[in-house]
């Protein structure tokens, strides 16, 4: 029976996914005892009081969340398996728990590009590796569709205080930028800063500005107004190999260390991003029209109603600004809407679908197997995997 030591902070979502990922492996192949230290272990001066605890106990390994300085060697010392998320900076003497972080900045900026936005911006910060490569992953990609970022980046996480309610750089920095605008926010907790600088410098979510935040969790994003989309990540898996590589560790001496890659999944879709950019008064009434009504088994005649053109001008008017005619956006936002629920819920799935607006289970299926080659229930297994 292994003795692990756990230091992970799980005020948030990504941390309590990694510890179900971790107990999920020790259930199927342990047991494993764990002692869940606090926090002011790693917020201490030294290692000491981490290094002396763990000799005391008889520790046979530790996965912890801990600064990238000099007092990483103590740790070493300790001849058992140590592996580390990458607070700040990545590990060079034990594996970490890391991340697809360009990958996922580049996923943030194909969601905005494929949303029509021509305007781009990112916020994070310039010294912590996750926000660092988002940042060159989103600027990466969106420099190869023939585009520009703004960048709004510190050097540090900010105090505590509650700066982001008042007149703030950030503010002005979001007043300065062009309009509508995409803004990628490093994590959720900075995309709910964003919001709440728009909101007091008055400018509208998501008609103005679209804000992306990452992690997905869900307090923080309904914490926000409006609610923030976020990009989900695979994390209970990269702590489900996070224990399978403590297992091998400390199985097998020799064994060679190395990364696990928390990759990202896809993008949930709240309504911080949910219309299409758009200078078109008309087209920005219909969208606005279709993302609030969405559950409502509306139709192009609903649409109609909400506007001042005619079907035909209608139609030729939203199919350049969002490439696709307006019955297959309301089929394929719907698809969208039900797959996040689908993902996010338990529920029986037709029950799922009729929350989202689909009175036919058949047709659903169908629509549902032209986007993703699979049925819902096949979808929601393999991504529960």
């Amino acid at each position: 029976m292994y003795k692990i030591i756990l230091l992970i902070d799980i005020s948030e979502e990504y941390g309590k996914n990694l510890l179900t990922g971790i107990t999920k492996y020790s259930k199927e192949f342990g047991p494993w005892v764990f002692c869940k230290m606090p926090l002011h272990y790693r917020e201490d001066t030294s290692m000491d009081k981490l290094i002396k605890f763990a000799q005391e106990w008889g520790a046979d390994g530790i996965i912890a969340h801990i600064y990238n300085n000099s007092e990483i060697g103590k740790l070493k010392k300790l001849n058992i398996p140590v592996i580390a998320e990458d607070f700040k900076e990545r590990f060079a003497e034990i594996p970490n728990i890391t991340g697809g972080y360009f990958e996922t900045g580049h996923l943030g900026a194909k969601y905005f590009i494929n949303k029509g936005y021509k305007n781009f911006a990112f916020y994070g910060f310039k010294d912590i590796v996750w926000s660092r490569e988002r940042a060159e992953g989103f600027e990466n990609c969106i420099k190869k569709h023939g585009g520009n970022v703004h960048f709004f980046e510190t050097n540090k996480i900010e105090s505590q205080e509650l700066w982001y309610y008042k007149p703030s750089a950030l503010s002005k920095w979001l007043t300065s930028l062009p309009k509508p605008i995409a803004i990628m926010a490093c994590d959720d907790e900075r995309g709910r800063y964003v919001a709440e600088a728009c909101k007091h410098s008055n400018i509208k979510i998501p008609e103005e500005v679209a804000v992306l935040g990452v992690d997905n969790d869900i307090l923080t994003c309904n914490l926000s107004d409006p609610p923030l989309s976020s990009i989900s990540l695979d994390t209970e898996q990269g702590g489900y190999e996070a224990a399978y590589l403590m297992h091998l560790l400390i199985s097998n001496p020799t064994q060679k260390p190395y990364d696990i890659i928390v990759k990202p999944i896809t993008v949930h879709t709240r309504h911080s991003t949910d219309i299409c950019a758009t200078t078109d008064e008309q087209i920005a009434k219909a969208l606005l029209f279709i993302h609030q009504n969405i559950e409502n088994n509306i139709n192009v005649t609903d649409v109609l109603k909400k506007v001042s053109i005619s079907r035909r001008a209608l139609e030729k008017r939203f199919m350049d600004v969002t490439g696709s005619a307006v019955y297959k956006y309301i089929c394929s936002l719907r698809i969208q809407k039900f797959t996040d629920k689908l993902l996010a819920s338990k529920k029986p799935i037709n029950e799922v679908a009729f929350e989202s607006g689909f009175n036919d289970n058949k047709n659903l299926s169908r629509l549902f197997k032209q986007i993703y080659g699979c049925t819902p229930l096949q979808y929601r297994k393999e991504k529960s995997k």
